[in-house]
């Protein structure tokens, strides 16, 4: 608990100083030259939760950053209250993954946060600074029927020159088989010899696909998606953020979050994370779930 509370002790300095040096923009060479780029700040801010490094919290906006997660208030105040509350021994976070698409990036991300957690974290920059945050949360899990994790398999980023052809093989994926149940393509969208899953309930290939899909129509239960509300990619790698129902007919509003992985033109891997969208009755900002 100290370590949160030191923590949370240098977030308001730093918060107090960025707001009066936010016209100071004079750098030296060196600094220039050591400028992070905005995945990287990303990553330092995450970090920040194991090492109390002060530094990365200068990279959030202080006078606009958005909040999206429904759990915490909006702006800077919600995430200090979050840092306050931290349970004895704080918080912990490791990056498995980090993507830059223009303006955003987005992280997979594995948490004690409150609890063992599989997440995905995007975060929207403007000058230089994080000005906007949406995540999805998950309990941790054991391996799924093929001994996949929710955090294992490829972390390399590769064919960045595909990145827009790959996006569009997603977004073609989301809205014929997701969005309108066609399947006549779902063999060439999805290599069906190399298909990995990490899925906690669903195995590999198309096989497992389909056994989970069986699972839920003898089960009366649903997994429908009606909207995909944002796309992003870096080379072999496409995050999509999208809204539906999930579990016991007719479901529950969640959040989908699905991240793929693409080896010439074809997904190969997905993880994903799956979250139970509360009324709005209980939301601590009002800027939304998307």
């Amino acid at each position: 608990m100290m370590k949160t509370l030191i923590f949370y002790s240098l977030f308001v300095f730093t918060l107090i100083l960025s707001s009066c040096n936010t016209n100071k923009v004079s750098q030296t060479k060196d600094e220039v030259k050591m400028e992070l780029s905005n995945k990287e700040k990303v990553v330092a801010l995450l970090n920040s939760f194991n090492t109390g490094d002060q530094t990365p919290i200068s990279y959030i906006n202080p006078t606009k950053y958005i909040q999206h997660n429904l759990a915490v208030g909006d702006g800077l105040a919600g995430f200090g209250e979050v840092m306050k509350n931290a349970p004895e021994g704080g918080f912990t976070t490791n990056v498995v993954r980090a993507f830059q698409d223009g303006d955003y990036v987005f992280a997979h991300t594995e948490y004690d946060f409150f609890g063992p957690k599989a997440a995905f974290d995007v975060f929207r920059f403007e000058d230089g600074k994080i000005v906007e945050h949406w995540d999805n949360l998950t309990e941790v899990t054991p391996p799924n029927p093929s001994g996949r994790t929710q955090f294992d398999g490829v972390t390399d980023v590769t064919d960045k020159e595909k990145t827009t052809a790959n996006k569009k093989v997603v977004e073609t994926l989301m809205n014929e088989v997701f969005l309108n149940g066609k399947m006549d393509n779902l063999a060439t969208l999805i290599n069906p010899t190399k298909y990995i899953q990490h899925n906690s309930g669903v195995a590999d290939g198309l096989d497992g696909l389909g056994a989970a899909l069986k699972y839920f129509a003898e089960n009366n239960m649903v997994m429908k998606y009606t909207k995909v509300h944002k796309i992003f990619g870096e080379g072999n790698f496409v995050l999509t953020m999208s809204e539906g129902n999930f579990g016991k007919a007719p479901g529950d509003f969640v959040a989908y979050y699905d991240l793929f992985r693409l080896e010439n033109g074809q997904i190969v891997e997905h993880w994903d994370v799956i979250q139970p969208i509360p009324p709005k009755s209980e939301w601590k900002n009002q800027n939304g779930k998307f």
